[in-house]
């Protein structure tokens, strides 16, 4: 069971990804912006965050940047899922310290694959 932060502005989105996560025993954070999800990651050291890039305030690609270069969370791997899904989107998530990136909706064998794959590089 890993903790995984979820950084999802859409109430829709974090229940069912929640869903989703508790589903394969993993145990879920929320953040509903990306300010308050890299408070959450300095604080709570999650095992992996799952991040939307299209976010209030902060963008999902500035606070990947910033949660990759930070050294108390640089070690965390962040997943990107976001309906931005053009491979320049991809490119650049990946640029900004991503691990990996997914697009909305996640397929749910292709997302737990993809969790479990980083996760595995990193335990």
């Amino acid at each position: 069971m890993a903790r995984i932060l979820l950084i999802e502005d859409s109430p829709t989105d974090t229940a069912v990804l929640t869903q989703l996560l508790q589903r394969h025993g993993h145990q879920v954070l929320t953040a509903s912006s990306a300010e308050e999800g890299i408070e959450v990651a300095r604080r709570e050291l999650p095992d992996l965050v799952l991040m939307d890039v299209v976010l209030p305030g902060m963008n999902g690609f500035q606070a990947t940047r910033a949660l990759s270069r930070d050294s108390a969370t640089g070690a965390i791997p962040v997943l990107i899922v976001s309906t931005k899904g053009m491979e320049t989107d991809k490119a650049w998530g990946m640029r900004q310290g991503a691990k990996g990136y997914i697009v909305k909706p996640p397929e749910e064998g292709a997302l737990v694959a993809q969790i479990n794959e980083l996760l595995g590089a990193d335990a």
